[in-house]
């Protein structure tokens, strides 16, 4: 799994997370911006920062670091970032960092070096499998990371329950779900988007956002071949039988062959997509054969 991915895409999504993780109010995630900021002298970004947004100097920066492989130099190459960092910027914010590990085994504290950093109190790690059992969604949706396959599936549905409950009707839910969804596909490769839609209860295709830009992507290649075709076809007939019924027959049959490619193009990303073709053909209100039809 892209582990790095999926939880900066928590981050940019729902920021709260790392306010639940740190067991901070809720109020306080308001307060911040999550962002990346490059250090230029030596060309490397810091891609984990959670900036405050006010000017209250009591309010402190989070570098945050997601480890979930063993690495022996992560503490000399986090530190150096950490103080050229400071020493660049000199931020009016104390900082504070956060080591998120899946299991305490994966950490190579080098107690020898950084004894007295990791032990201070503006340093937090956290080991995601032994986190309690919490109420606060943003723990529950990093803990799903970590989840045996055996498990996911239910933890995932739950997250989606609550999703849908705390956050109705909303862009936010959909991007959630959406990310909940894309963790198990992770989890489970050898499933179909499909049987993990249905495993979650995502019964509605149609709201998926693999189905979404399955069809906006043919919907726009379609709309724009058929234009182009209707107006070839329109110029050539109007040459031949006059302008005005060629124009009207070129835009009859750019409208009828752009609307076939919109359906032909869709159904192709669908299939990319690994959507079967019952499932494609359900979708789209028609018949399996005419499914085929469109892919040969």
């Amino acid at each position: 799994m892209k582990t790095d991915s999926i939880f900066y895409r928590i981050f940019q999504q729902y920021p709260r997370s790392l306010f639940d993780l740190l067991q901070h109010p809720n109020e306080e995630a308001e307060e911040y911006q999550f962002t990346s900021v490059e250090v230029k002298q030596l060309a490397f970004r810091l891609d984990g920062l959670f900036l405050p947004t006010g000017d209250s100097p009591q309010q402190p920066l989070y570098l945050v670091e997601v480890q979930f492989q063993a690495d022996d130099s992560l503490y000399y190459r986090l530190f150096a970032e950490l103080f050229l960092y400071l020493r660049q910027y000199r931020p009016s914010h104390p900082w504070r960092v956060v080591v998120i590990y899946p299991t305490r085994r994966t950490e190579r504290p080098e107690l020898h070096q950084f004894q007295e950093l990791l032990e201070c109190d503006r340093v937090t790690r956290i080991y995601l499998n032994e986190l309690p059992d919490s109420d606060r969604f943003g723990v529950n949706l990093m803990k799903l990371v970590v989840e045996p396959e055996s498990a996911a599936i239910e933890s995932a549905q739950v997250l989606i329950q609550q999703t849908q409950e705390r956050f109705p009707a909303t862009p936010l839910q959909r991007d959630l779900i959406d990310l909940i969804e894309t963790i198990v596909v992770y989890k489970l490769p050898n499933a179909s988007r499909e049987e993990i839609a249905q495993m979650l209860g995502i019964t509605d295709l149609k709201q998926t956002r693999f189905y979404q830009e399955a069809f906006l992507e043919g919907q726009q290649e379609g709309r724009q071949e058929g234009r182009q075709e209707g107006r070839e076809e329109g110029r050539e007939e109007g040459r031949e039988e006059g302008r005005e019924e060629g124009r009207e027959e070129g835009r009859q049959e750019g409208r009828q062959e752009g609307r076939e490619e919109e359906r032909r193009l869709v159904i192709r990303c669908m299939r990319d997509r690994n959507y079967s073709l019952e499932d494609i053909a359900q979708v789209l209100n028609v018949s399996v054969e005419e499914v085929q039809r469109f892919l040969t």
